[in-house]
């Protein structure tokens, strides 16, 4: 160990990939508590084809580290890549807080996309490798790395929450690029404390095909990968074929490589493991409502006055983030302290009570909102429906963060445990694509809360736009809350509410033979 290069008892370049992570996540987060808002405002989406715009948008930037992570691993190191994933970032960042052209900010989401594959995947690779292997100080580094990921989202969605919200959208988009761009300064600085560990893994980025360096290959694949998303964020059934096709290919590998290519033990763990790979969607498609349908609901359907401040809806996606950095120690010192009384949860349970908890989040939520029935009218008899109370939103994001603590770091964890090593990658990766999935899967669920009713409704105020009545203009500018509305979102999370819990109680059932086929394995 190389003491002259630690900082508080860890190697300096963990502050180094802390501070980047940090602003990357202030960039991505930030920009995300504020684009359905834009979508609907700026560019005049429907709340159905914004939800499913941002999933879609979701979906890719789980997609594409997969393909990061492979050219950085193959050729490019760590370094290169988080650094080229950074300058991808800062020009995405940069043109979102340009708001005259729509096809420059479909181009705008596509650079992010793309530099989110670049750079997620080899941050956190980089800090594994800066601890020698059994480094006992290997867990602490990444409990300090992910306070730096949770310090980032909370910060960029109070911030560009607030910003975008009063100020108008290029404020908030402007203060995400801004952060972004100290990232990419404190990284391009504090390489030199890196120590080596994120070079290319051999010369070969060095070698040459048709004239061009693999290196230069890979920035070029980089670009191609910029065009694609590019095209795919504008045609979102386009993100849905990927994913289903993508989807069948790793399944039909998945199985082919337990029953074909493993040992009876193997077999059993790669199973078990690719079942709860599974089963994350169904988690990942409910969890993920909050940066839509629940950000949407929050704004329009919850009294957000607090202090008789009325709190912008983008600022309560910081909720979840702060919540992760006050119930994480407790976790795992529970996980630790039950599992010395030998009845700590298997796997399969703390994933089944992932499912219940998002579950029960949902229905939670629909008690708060069914609480109070009562409406008025206006004077074109529209039926206005009575917000519900702030500290319902506190609840399900409360009790979304127990199951998220539940089932995320474990899932994460179980792969790296159940599957054989030769092929650990390529399970992480389909990690990855379900969670993918489960993000595409939230913008069909989210687009369910807008009713039929509802969008007939909408199309009777739309008529007001042009029309020749102050008031009837007026109602066009500030359509209220009605019943309609909120009983779209009531049915549609009583129904995936129950669904999650149905989920979860399958998923405990089937967690003996599970238990059984990962032979030990905790």
């Amino acid at each position: 160990m190389n003491t002259t290069s630690d900082f508080l008892g860890h190697p300096k370049g963990l502050f180094v990939c802390f501070a980047t992570e940090m602003w990357e996540r202030f960039s991505f987060y930030g920009m995300k508590a504020i684009l359905i808002f834009y979508l609907m405002d700026r560019w005049d989406f429907e709340r159905g084809s914004g939800l499913v715009l941002l999933a879609s948008y979701a979906a890719l930037v789980y997609m594409t580290p997969v393909i990061g992570g492979m050219l950085a691993d193959r050729f490019l190191g760590s370094r290169k890549s988080v650094t080229y994933g950074a300058i991808l970032l800062v020009l995405g960042h940069g043109l979102m807080a340009y708001e005259q052209s729509e096809q420059l900010f479909y181009l705008a989401l596509a650079l992010i996309i793309s530099g989110v594959g670049f750079l997620k995947p080899n941050i956190s690779t980089m800090v594994g490798a800066l601890y020698p292997e059994g480094d006992k100080r290997r867990d602490s580094g990444f409990t300090i790395f992910y306070m730096g990921i949770n310090i980032g989202a909370a910060s960029a969605s109070l911030l560009c929450g607030y910003l975008g919200s009063t100020y108008g959208w290029s404020y908030g988009f402007g203060a995400a690029g801004i952060g972004m761009f100290f990232g990419l300064l404190v990284f391009l600085w504090g390489q030199k404390f890196l120590d080596g560990h994120a070079e290319p893994p051999s010369e070969d980025y060095k070698k040459k095909f048709s004239g061009i360096t693999y290196e230069n290959w890979c920035y070029l694949s980089g670009i191609l990968m910029i065009i694609v998303c590019w095209v795919l964020i504008q045609y979102q059934n386009l993100v849905g074929g990927v994913l289903g096709g993508a989807g069948s290919i790793a399944i039909i590998f998945w199985l082919y490589y337990s029953l074909r290519k493993c040992d009876p033990v193997e077999r059993d763990k790669l199973l078990s493991v690719g079942v709860l790979v599974l089963f994350s969607i169904v988690f990942w498609a409910l969890f993920e409502q909050a940066g839509g349908s629940l950000n949407i609901l929050t704004d329009r359907g919850i009294n957000t006055s607090i202090g008789g401040w009325e709190v912008p809806a983008p600022m309560f996606q910081a909720v979840n983030a702060i919540f992760i950095f006050i119930l994480a120690p407790f976790f795992a010192i529970l996980w630790v302290s039950l599992s010395k009384r030998n009845i700590e949860p298997s796997i399969p349970v703390k994933f089944a009570l992932g499912l219940f908890f998002v579950g029960l989040g949902f229905l939670l939520l629909v008690v708060g909102m069914s609480g109070d029935s009562s409406t008025n009218f206006t004077s074109d008899g529209i039926e206005v429906a009575v917000k519900t109370s702030v500290i319902w939103i506190f609840v399900i994001y409360l009790v979304h963060t127990i199951g998220e603590l539940c089932l995320s770091p474990v899932g994460l964890s179980s792969v790296t445990k159940l599957a054989p090593q030769r092929i650990v990658g390529i399970m992480m990766g389909m990690w990855l694509l379900a969670s993918a999935a489960g993000s595409f899967a939230s913008g069909i669920i989210g687009k369910a809360t807008s009713s039929q009713e509802y969008r007939d409704l909408v199309d009777k105020f739309d008529e007001y736009k042009v029309s020749d009545d102050p008031a009837e203009r007026a109602l066009y500018e500030n359509m209220p809350y009605t019943a309609i509305e909120k009983t779209g979102f009531i049915d549609a999370y009583t129904t995936v509410g129950w669904g999650a819990i149905a989920f979860a109680a399958l998923l405990l059932l089937l967690s003996p033979l599970l238990v059984k086929m990962m032979h030990g394995t905790k």
